[in-house]
């Protein structure tokens, strides 16, 4: 019979060596999961050439950085955030595209990062458009309204534009924008929201392309939801050189390099990250700079994408 010392309950052997095999067994998954969680700022720079035989001379040299779905609402340590942010800037891009899920339901997400996020500029500008997260589709739908505030699904997203606004971003909302250096231009387009599985599409690529010069040289169209490519730009608008996504996360999952790639949410999505090309067309999809749900990125880590645009290889 076990022995019993002052107030405390007796523990027989066998219990005893059970949960202190299970405490020694969590050790290594505590730590594993310290370190998944490092991962989720622990930011990478991908450089890329993209080769448009049509660029203009103007803009030969010219660099592009994408960051997407920064899901202000799952973020929780500042000080990397911005020194996530700090890294991109050190590249010195002079175009910077923001494809979509700048939150995870509610504008006010936003409010601890407007400083950091405040210093996303470019000399030529930053272009920004919405992701599915942004409309506020996955609260509002099920509640009439956020908590005490009160705050219609409408006012909510009023809200997230003003911020685009605020923070010096180019929000494209279905419309097309020239951007000329010395007589020569290239467009840029944006699409709402638009997947060939959602529920609900915000997207209208036949209005967002509706007043695209057809002598335009480059187009480079920002989508947040790699699906569209293959089901609406690729078969509509051969004209569209460029399609920049965001949206899969790469599911924060998985194995990213130039040798192999391999991820879960592969079964979902057929183009999830990286640079893909049909004939002369083109699609990248950057895997994200925040992250959503599981706070973890095991494999799949946070990307800060910079394009050098070419003429020639």
């Amino acid at each position: 019979m076990p022995k019993q010392i002052g107030n405390l309950p007796s523990i027989k052997r066998s219990d005893f060596i059970v949960k202190s095999g299970l405490l020694l067994a969590s050790v290594p998954i505590v730590a594993l999961t310290r370190g998944f969680a490092f991962n989720l700022y622990k930011y990478q720079v991908n450089h890329l050439d993209l080769i448009l035989p049509n660029l203009p001379k103007s803009f030969e040299g010219i660099t592009i950085a994408q960051i997407s779905d920064i899901h202000a609402g799952s973020l929780f340590n500042s000080t990397a955030v911005k020194r996530g942010i700090d890294l991109l800037l050190a590249q010195n891009p002079d175009i910077i595209f923001f494809t979509g899920d700048l939150i995870n339901d509610f504008a006010a997400e936003m409010e601890d990062y407007l400083s950091i996020f405040d210093k996303v500029k470019a000399p030529l500008g930053t272009f920004s458009i919405l992701g599915n997260h942004d409309y506020g589709d996955y609260h509002f739908n099920r509640h009439h309204f956020f908590d005490h505030k009160h705050l219609t699904k409408q006012q909510n997203l009023s809200n997230l534009k003003s911020i685009h606004q605020q923070l010096g971003w180019q929000l494209l909302l279905n419309e097309s924008k020239e951007l000329v250096l010395n007589n020569e231009k290239i467009t840029i387009i944006g699409v709402e929201n638009w997947g060939a599985n959602n529920p609900q599409n915000y997207g209208n690529i036949d209005l967002a392309m509706s007043k695209v010069d057809k002598s335009s040289p480059i187009n480079l169209m920002l989508s947040h939801d790699p699906s569209h490519w293959r089901a609406e730009i690729l078969p509509k608008y051969p004209t569209i050189d460029v399609t920049f996504s965001g949206h899969t996360h790469g599911r924060q999952f998985g194995y990213n390099n130039p040798n192999y790639q391999w991820s879960p949410v592969k079964y979902a999505y057929r183009e999830w990250a990286g640079l893909y090309r049909e004939k002369h067309q083109a699609l990248y999809v950057n895997v994200g700079f925040g992250y959503l749900d599981y706070p973890s990125r095991v494999g799949i880590l946070p990307e800060i994408t910079i394009f050098h645009l070419k003429s020639k290889g």
